[in-house]
């Protein structure tokens, strides 16, 4: 049991006035950092941001290859976008938790984030669609009216 006895009602309290008591450590339970649960977070959290590291130097690398080289742009574009959503995956899942959630809540927050990326990418190509019919069209009544 830690120092400071909390009751419901000081959670309440905590969170709907002074909410500075409740990040300044005054809640703060976990006091044993040397325990090896504590020691696995932190060596957890290393790792992750290892990796974010070295997917970041690769994005870098194959930027400046790919300028130099005179790649074309929608293949740099699929692969940037597959190492971003990488790495916004890992970031979700272990620096804002959502890999501790259950499945069911996991599936609750993506399929409607994936859902959503869907409608504006849908909303994208018909509008470009869209506006290159228009043009075209718009050209062609130009030249129907000489």
């Amino acid at each position: 049991m830690s120092a400071h006895q909390h009751h419901e009602q000081d959670h309440l309290t905590l969170y709907e006035g002074d909410q500075s008591k409740l990040y300044s450590g005054i809640m703060n339970h976990h006091t044993d950092v040397q325990s090896s649960a504590s020691k696995n977070q932190v060596k957890r959290i290393w790792k992750i941001t290892l990796w974010l590291s070295i997917i970041t130097i690769v994005e870098v690398g194959i930027g400046l290859a790919a300028y130099a080289a005179g790649a074309h742009n929608s293949i740099i574009i699929a692969v940037f976008l597959i190492l971003t959503i990488l790495k916004a995956g890992l970031i979700v899942r272990v620096f804002m938790h959502l890999g501790d959630e259950r499945k069911n809540f996991v599936a609750a927050v993506l399929i409607p984030m994936g859902l959503f990326i869907w409608m504006v990418l849908a909303f994208l190509s018909d509008g470009a669609f869209w506006l290159k019919m228009n043009n075209t069209q718009a050209g062609t009544k130009t030249e129907l009216h000489k």
